[in-house]
């Protein structure tokens, strides 16, 4: 069976299976969910966990319901290391993080490479940590899945809302999209900027650009899914790298949405 490897354990997350379990389950502990109901879809950030980690776990609490039922992972996410024209998924069976292997529904995704502009990458996805860092935080929850990893590149809203609701399933299925907010203003530039793009997000809105979130193209193909339309977005925490581990000098920004 061939793995992808992790490739940010140890800088973006503990190394240490048993150091990355308290850092996780304290992470989860602080982020306990009031909601009523239970998501469809999440919109999380993807920094490293002590800049973003804390909001990245408010939506993950928010999945605790619906943890027996979940049995596969849709998650897209943005292209950081390579220029990506259209979508990316791997050749692998399995990602590896310090909690074990994750499957990979190869049945699926051999299924839509022939469709949606989706290539496969394993080079994309080879140093890629916006899709990583959200398996720790999966594998706590749910446990046992299948996971179906897609890199978003640069690609129309209606091609990724395709696959969206191609890919879409019933309550065995989960999708989450990986997007931090903007990058490197000034703390109160950032909030600025961040509070106005959180807006158009509750707002349903399609043209987001990668200056307001660096998962745009995911976002708006997300909301421009036939599955959403009928789906209310609600955020559950916005932030910056200023309030959490990084100076206020130039930030990055966060958000955590849940779609039900």
């Amino acid at each position: 069976m061939s793995t992808r490897k992790a490739a940010v354990a140890g800088m973006f997350y503990e190394s240490d299976r048993y150091r990355l379990r308290a850092q996780v389950d304290s992470l989860l502990a602080g982020a306990t969910s009031q909601l009523e109901s239970t998501p469809d879809a999440l919109i999380v950030p993807h920094a490293g966990y002590i800049y973003s980690g804390a909001t990245a776990a408010k939506a993950y609490t928010s999945l605790v319901a619906r943890r027996d039922e979940i049995q596969r992972v849709v998650l897209l996410g943005p292209a950081h290391r390579v220029y990506l024209n259209g979508m990316a998924v791997p050749s692998v069976n399995s990602f590896a993080t310090p909690f074990g292997e994750v499957e990979l529904d190869r049945k699926t995704i051999d299924r839509i490479t022939v469709k949606h502009g989706v290539i496969t990458s394993d080079e994309a996805h080879r140093q890629e940590h916006c899709l990583e860092v959200q398996l720790p935080f999966l594998q706590s929850i749910l446990g046992d899945f299948s996971l179906v990893p897609i890199l978003v590149g640069d690609c129309k809203a209606d091609i990724v809302a395709a696959l969206i609701d191609e890919l879409w399933g019933g309550p065995e299925t989960l999708l989450v999209v990986s997007s931090d907010l903007s990058h490197f203003h000034s703390y109160d530039e950032a909030r600025q900027i961040d509070a106005s793009t959180c807006g158009l997000i509750l707002d349903k809105f399609t043209h987001l650009t990668g200056e307001q979130a660096c998962g745009a193209h995911a976002i708006n193909g997300l909301m421009c899914a036939k599955h959403c339309k009928p789906l209310t977005v609600e955020m559950l925490d916005a932030c910056n790298s200023g309030d959490t581990a990084g100076s206020k000098d130039r930030v990055v920004g966060y958000g955590a949405f849940i779609l039900h």
